[in-house]
């Protein structure tokens, strides 16, 4: 049995295993609710699935017709998500702590995949579903860059945002606040200058989490859809952008992987990053 929660503690829950399936999911609607790269989910039978506190703080977000994705309304972790239909429940692995008896086997969606995320393992990589699943993707706006500026979006599209300029840098992070924050393997996340940064629409649906312990760290999600927001940092003069709510690329990769002494014992690290055991140096 792994037990799971949400980056605040108020969801708290458990999945039975074995597990008999983990992979990353890189389409736009899990790069857009985590603010990821990609998603990595970990499925067990659904009989083996409960939630163990916090339900009355579970927000539901109809992503599709026949898809709902779940997350905490107080720090917007996405939570776990049960398919009847399948037999099957499918949680982030980053909510839980500790080995599971598996790795990741698969990429999927490796179709819809963000530009600027580069898959450096050598695992199975299909376009869509993998083969057997019995399911088809769902098609998502596709938006048509504009020279000189950077656009980006929550899973609904209710919070709408752009940059102008070049970012100042890009880091993938593997803190244990970023795993839990995101429900992912690590947050990626884009810097750019304060006043380059502009909200188009929907700003008053942003809601913030900030962790009470830490000094900086905040997420900021959709209240509407739990889609992972820009967060401006006034007393930094920056605003922190998870990759995955861009809509357009923004012209720069990952330079380097920090907190790595907190990584999640599930995932490896492959390609030619730096990698650094907190803070890069300077």
């Amino acid at each position: 049995m792994a037990k799971g929660r949400c980056l605040c503690g108020a969801l708290t829950y458990e999945l039975d295993g074995p597990f008999s399936a983990m992979m990353h999911c890189h389409c736009s609607m899990c790069r857009k609710h985590h603010g990821t790269g990609f998603a990595t989910f970990v499925v067990g039978p659904i009989a083996g699935f409960r939630w163990t506190s916090g339900e009355d703080r579970l927000m539901r977000y109809q992503s599709s017709p026949n898809g709902v994705r779940t997350f905490c309304s107080v720090c917007g972790s996405a939570g776990p998500t049960t398919m009847p239909e399948l037999g099957i429940a499918a949680a982030p692995a980053a909510g839980f702590e500790g080995e599971l008896g598996i790795k990741p086997q698969s990429h999927i969606f490796v179709g819809s995949k963000a530009p600027w995320d580069a898959i450096a393992d050598a695992l199975p990589q299909h376009d869509a579903y993998p083969p057997g699943i019995g399911a088809q993707g769902v098609p998502r706006p596709v938006v048509t860059p504009r020279a000189g500026i950077t656009e980006g979006s929550c899973l609904c599209g209710e919070i709408g945002y752009e940059i102008t300029g070049a970012p100042v840098r890009m880091m993938n992070c593997h803190c244990s606040r970023c795993r839990l924050g995101r429900a992912a393997a690590h947050a990626t996340n884009v810097f750019y200058k304060l006043d380059r940064f502009r909200w188009v629409r929907g700003a008053p649906l942003a809601t913030e989490y900030k962790v009470p312990e830490a000094r900086f760290h905040t997420v900021a999600f959709c209240s509407r859809c739990g889609g992972k927001v820009p967060r401006p940092s006034p007393e930094r003069g920056v605003v922190a952008v998870p990759a995955g709510s861009l809509d357009t690329d923004p012209g720069m990769r990952a330079q380097a992987h920090i907190f790595v002494g907190d990584k999640a014992p599930w995932f490896d690290i492959t390609g030619p990053l730096p990698q650094f055991p907190g803070m890069p140096p300077g």
